[in-house]
């Protein structure tokens, strides 16, 4: 992203006052190539396609904030590939994960890790190195260091359901195993922030598995982690988490973590997460990610995200979908959500001036 819209989203998440509310969609692999007409495996391992295509994104819209900005990333296969899963490529798809941790105890046995070192997180700093004077040259940022966050980690590794499973028959071998994954994410972070550069001043955790359990488990085996996460950054950072699973276990207690913006999925209203978070997190969402954003029409796109807009009072919300942008979301789409946006901008901007008379 450009450094101004950076300021802009900085301002947003601290409930600054603003002119106009901001819009802000998550992009990386499983949309842009699609949107490209490219394939997976190019968009992957051709380092002058994955620099074009970035770009092309960002001047083709340049009024949408693109989150994390220039995300050099292999789908979801660097954070378990440091701790051994098996990772399938494909040509027209993003990888898919194999957990390989069939006994819980043998996290035990694990070599030690190194992100610097370790499989695809390897070369993805190795990539970021090669991009990060270009990309900046060419007049914008990186402001913010990404990682899967420790359930969803934990769950590509061992897999998810025997992961679930270990919750309530051995917790105390979950515990070991969500602590390893917190130690790596906390390590992959700062591995990302160092070769970045001092333009980053913030994370992003991304973990659907915490929609998987009930509130209890989320208090055992979900918040003591994130927080951990949090607390390893600086307190005046921007903190992201993003979950479109259900957020109805972890969202009472979500601003106790220290992140300070939510992005989440479609199952929960926007008024209820406004109520439930108050001014302590800004929100960014929360337009259907498919059943509108990618199948409806224009026209349906515009009245969804007008309501999700009226819904948010106009206070302490930037405009995304429920969560990261799902593949095959049309430009059309896109465009009709900035258009909704303008006109909400406008109408609150007319109504200000009137008050003020």
């Amino acid at each position: 992203m450009r450094p101004e819209q950076w300021e802009i989203f900085k301002k947003a998440v601290r409930r600054e006052k603003l002119d106009k509310i901001p819009m802000a969609l998550i992009v990386d692999s499983p949309w842009i190539p699609g949107y490209l007409g490219i394939k997976h495996m190019d968009y992957f391992l051709d380092p002058e396609l994955w620099f074009q295509s970035n770009l092309k994104i960002l001047q083709e819209f340049p009024d949408i904030i693109f989150i994390p900005s220039w995300w050099m990333e292999y789908g979801m296969a660097a954070e378990p590939s440091i701790l051994g899963a098996k990772i399938k490529f494909w040509q027209d798809n993003t990888p898919s994960e194999y957990n390989m941790l069939f006994r819980l105890e043998d996290v035990d046995r694990f070599p030690e890790y190194e992100v610097e070192c370790d499989a695809f997180a390897g070369l993805t700093l190795h990539r970021i190195s090669m991009a990060r004077q270009r990309i900046l040259d060419a007049g914008y940022i990186l402001p913010m260091v990404t990682s899967r966050g420790p359930m969803c980690t934990a769950g590509f590794v061992r897999g998810t359901t025997e992961f679930m499973i270990d919750l309530v028959e051995d917790p105390k071998g979950a515990h070991k195993l969500l602590d390893l994954c917190t130690r790596v994410i906390i390590d992959w972070l700062k591995a990302q922030q160092k070769v970045m550069g001092d333009t980053v001043e913030s994370i992003f955790i991304l973990d659907d598995i915490v929609g998987f359990v009930n509130e209890e488990h989320y208090l055992e085996f979900a918040h003591p982690y994130l927080k951990r996460i949090c607390d390893a950054f600086p307190k005046d950072w921007v903190k992201l988490y993003h979950n479109d699973a259900e957020v109805d276990a972890c969202l009472d207690h979500l601003p106790d973590t220290g992140f300070n913006v939510l992005n989440w999925g479609k199952q929960r209203h926007i008024t209820e997460v406004k109520r439930r978070i108050g001014d302590r997190m800004c929100l960014m969402g929360n337009v259907n990610p498919l059943e509108v954003a990618v199948r409806g029409t224009p026209e349906e796109v515009k009245d969804e995200t007008l309501e999700v807009l009226e819904g948010s009072g106009g206070e302490g919300i930037i405009l995304s979908v429920g969560g990261g942008t799902s593949p095959g979301m049309p430009r059309e789409n896109i465009l009709a959500m900035l258009e909704a946006l303008n006109e909400f901008n406008a109408k609150r901007a007319a109504e200000a001036v009137a008050t003020a008379r």
